[in-house]
């Protein structure tokens, strides 16, 4: 046994110190070298093996400089920024038919043997639902898209390089709504992170940022004035703020359930407000009618049916409005005192299903057109809200329609799988 102890016995290393032994007269031969693995620090040790004083100083050491690195950079790797700036928003790649239409179309009337018939032009961008698309009256050539995957794009819609212009990528939650400024190449946006945002288009950047206690869902820029802007939002607070100073100058106060949309009227002295009154079970607030500069609402009683309205839309010129109803049709009011419903007519045909589908007039005022729960684009007569024509457009929902400003027989729209199409 004493001889095995021996043959098997060398120097540990759990020794505190090492042996000095006697120097021999023939020098002493090295034993062969490993070819084993040597223990990397990031692996687990294998169970059950013997694990050195040096190899447990080497993983402590290891483990101690990952604490400290995880200390000081706590937050995720982000993301790749994308770059805002991604193709041109200058008229100049247009073809000459396109830009001669744009620049010498004016505001024709909408009749029937000019509707949309076909797609033109179907722009692909967003992974998500689309909410919300706008043209620019300054810029007609430029169509902006929000989505549900947190991006803003501006499209060059007839560019005959690359059509999407801008993706503007400074929310970090689902988009909602989108505007675009009276006085350009200005957009504001408003989402799920309880901010809205104006942008400089041009240059991609963000300019000013607008912060509230609540989901922002809908913003519109006043009519007459272009540094004000409504913002609405999920406690139901409606709000007026001006972009040169950057804070609230009105606060119109009702203890209303999220706002759904807002609208101004011709004149602009008078905004109306949609609400959700599902959870509150109080109907006639649903629509209310309110005076700009003295915040007070003018009328709270305008729809006492228990259906919810996603969209509201102001005639360019005649004395009423329209909401959309979730009850599967288009209601009438009267835009003056004491905003009566119509009784009597209605727009029909279209489904809305809890989806949030919005209509919009024509330019000229002759034509409504609404988006619809089945995917389908319908265009009623806004005078005698007969259904004139109805455009197979998605599988899903259409969500959002909207006229071109100068083109009667152009339209944008987006659908909740995420495309954005334009038809002729």
């Amino acid at each position: 046994m004493d001889l095995l102890c021996n043959a098997y016995s060398t120097a540990s290393d759990d020794d505190d110190e090492p042996q000095h032994l006697a120097p021999s007269k023939r020098p002493r031969p090295e034993p062969p070298r490993s070819h084993t693995k040597p223990l990397s620090v990031t692996e687990p040790p294998i169970p059950g093996r013997y694990i050195s004083k040096r190899e447990r100083a080497a993983l402590a050491s290891a483990s101690a400089s990952a604490s400290v690195s995880r200390a000081s950079d706590p937050s995720p790797p982000s993301s790749v920024a994308t770059m805002p700036v991604v193709g041109s928003i200058l008229d100049s790649d247009l073809s000459h038919d396109i830009l001669s239409s744009l620049r010498h179309q004016t505001k024709g009337r909408a009749g029937v043997g000019k509707l949309s018939e076909r797609l033109s032009v179907a722009l692909n961008g967003h992974s998500k639902a689309v909410n919300v698309v706008q043209w620019s009256t300054s810029h007609a050539h430029l169509l902006a898209s929000v989505g549900m995957d947190h991006t803003i794009c501006i499209w060059s819609v007839w560019s005959r390089d690359q059509k999407k212009a801008r993706v503007l990528n400074y929310h970090n939650a689902a988009v909602k709504d989108v505007k675009w400024s009276p006085q350009g190449l200005f957009v504001i946006s408003c989402r799920y992170d309880c901010s809205s945002r104006l942008i400089d288009v041009e240059s991609g950047l963000e300019t000013q940022v607008f912060k509230e206690d609540q989901v922002v869902g809908v913003i519109k820029f006043h009519p007459n004035n272009s540094n004000l802007f409504l913002s609405g939002g999920s406690k139901g607070f409606l709000r007026l703020w001006d972009i040169r100073v950057g804070k609230v100058v009105h606060e119109y106060i009702r203890g209303l359930g999220p706002v759904l949309d807002i609208e101004f009227t011709i004149d602009a002295k008078q905004f109306i407000s949609s609400s959700d009154i599902s959870k509150g079970n109080i109907s006639e607030n649903s629509i209310i009618v309110w005076d700009i500069s003295r915040q007070v609402p003018l009328s709270n009683q305008v729809y006492v049916e228990a259906y919810t309205c996603p969209c509201i839309r102001c005639h360019p010129f005649d004395s009423y409005f329209v909401a959309q109803s979730n009850g599967n049709y288009i209601a009438i009011f009267s835009s003056k005192p004491p905003f009566k419903l119509d009784k009597y007519k209605r727009y029909e045909g279209h489904g809305v299903s809890g989806f949030p589908i919005k209509c919009n007039f024509s330019s000229d005022g002759e034509m409504l057109v609404s988006g619809s729960s089945d995917g389908c684009i319908y265009f009623y007569n806004s005078r005698s809200t007969e259904l004139i024509k109805k455009i197979e457009a998605y599988e899903q929902a259409c969500i959002d329609v909207a006229f071109h400003p100068t083109m009667p027989n152009v339209v944008a729209s987006c659908s909740w799988s995420g495309d954005v199409s334009v038809f002729e």
